[in-house]
């Protein structure tokens, strides 16, 4: 009996291999693998402007710098920062050796920007680092000191001296603003565990300019010098940002190497 039992497996096995061998066997490699990314906030400050307040007796500044992941490739960014600056401005190319001073002021104020930034580097699995181009709309609140001015004198043409002190020294002007559009090309890269650091360069276009009625805007915190003529200003950073994240999204590997030749 016991025989009889078993020779009746031995022929319903067969029977099931026949039929499974009978299919179609679906050979493609199939990755269904998924990898989660880190999101969350990254924020820092930006580093040249602690330096420069270091070395030049005549500015002080700080920035901050953020940055949250919305997508795989785009973030929200922004920068908030305050600066002093005192500046001279001097007439070259005149009939004497050195440089005559015109006047010599001192702007402060704050400033804010936001605006997106788009990563255009895939990285490898488990890397975040970027290179990026962004937009910023910025705007800047300040007032203007004019410490000391000085004016030509007809009367003394050929005299080394001929411009001679003015006497709008020490007047302030307040209640000044500016705003700009800005676009910018920086990087990212990932020093150890979530601590960034970044650079940007920067052009901006200004799109308003509210000044005093007798002294014009010089240069304006968060854009920097103005020049006469044109709307346009260069500007810079060199960040250093921590990266905290507050959750994983799951995004599947397209960087998977094919089995095929």
């Amino acid at each position: 009996m016991l025989r009889y039992f078993i020779s009746g497996l031995l022929v319903l096995w067969s029977c099931t291999l026949l039929h499974g061998q009978s299919g179609k066997i679906d050979l493609r490699a199939k990755d269904t693998t998924r990898y989660s990314q880190p999101y969350g906030l990254r924020a820092g400050i930006d580093l040249s402007r602690p330096a420069l307040s270091f070395f030049n007796e005549d500015y002080t500044g700080l920035e901050i710098v953020a940055d949250y992941r919305l997508t795989h490739r785009l973030y929200l960014a922004g920068e908030l920062g305050n600066e002093q600056k005192t500046k001279q401005e001097e007439l070259e190319n005149f009939d004497i050796s050195d440089p005559t001073p015109l006047y010599n002021y001192t702007t402060s104020g704050s400033y804010i920007k936001l605006g997106v930034d788009y990563n255009t580097y895939e990285n490898w699995y488990g890397m975040n680092n970027s290179i990026y181009i962004g937009g910023r709309y910025s705007f800047s609140t300040f007032n203007q000191t004019l410490n000391s001015t000085f004016i030509y004198d007809s009367n003394r043409y050929w005299s080394p001296d001929a411009f001679v002190a003015g006497s709008r020294n020490g007047e302030e002007y307040g209640g000044l603003n500016a705003s700009w559009l800005e676009f910018l090309v920086g990087m990212k890269a990932e020093l150890f565990a979530n601590f960034y650091l970044g650079a940007s360069v920067r052009l901006g276009f200004l799109i308003s300019n509210k000044e005093a009625d007798n002294f014009p805007n010089l240069w304006i915190p968060g854009f920097n010098r103005v020049t006469d003529g044109s709307n346009f200003g260069v500007g810079y950073n060199y960040s250093i940002t921590y990266f905290l994240p507050l959750y994983r999204k799951a995004k599947k590997n397209l960087a998977q190497p094919s089995s095929g030749g």
